[in-house]
């Protein structure tokens, strides 16, 4: 096996790759071309950790879980990105899931680490969220999309007041 250490912002990656004996071992450049793929666009992480409670019998995370891992990750961006929940309700901005599409990939268990990712980008009026979790490793475990749309005032809007809000983070689909 060959590892390769990066230090990006405040994580630390350590990317595994597997070689089969008779193969040639992959060139630098193709590990950091995986590397930057599985972390491209994504303009926000977040480490978390399983705790006791989201786990089943089986001692694996609950897939219920992984929702409220997304959302967190979701309110914490938002948050950072100074437009906290609070202050959209006193705004009069409700933002609210119409849709999300999540693959589960890897299991995780007590105790485990986690780095959920988050991408985000306008198509119309609805907000559309690419989240992804990793282990530290850089296993992916869940990949989802998440669709926002937005009320304003008890109306459902075109959502102009929350682009405003995320016009730093927002590609246009």
């Amino acid at each position: 096996m060959q590892y390769i250490v990066l230090k990006i912002t405040r994580f630390l990656y350590t990317l595994t790759v597997k070689v089969p004996k008779h193969r040639k071992k992959p060139h630098l450049a193709e590990i950091l071309r995986i590397f930057v793929i599985m972390n491209s666009d994504y303009i926000y992480e977040l480490p978390l950790k399983v705790r006791d409670y989201e786990v089943d019998a089986e001692g694996i995370v609950n897939n219920a879980n992984y929702l409220h891992y997304l959302e967190h990750t979701r309110h914490e961006f938002c948050e950072q990105a100074g437009l906290s929940f609070r202050t959209m309700r006193e705004r009069g901005l409700t933002p609210v899931v119409s849709r999300i599409e999540i693959k589960y990939l890897h299991s995780l268990g007590l105790g485990d680490s986690m780095v959920s990712k988050l991408a985000m980008s306008r198509r119309g009026p609805v907000f559309v969220f690419r989240q992804d979790i990793y282990t530290p490793s850089g296993e992916p475990v869940v990949k989802a999309t998440v669709d926002i749309a937005c009320y304003e005032n008890g109306r459902l809007s075109r959502g102009e007041t929350l682009a405003e809000a995320f016009a730093l983070y927002l590609k246009q689909e």
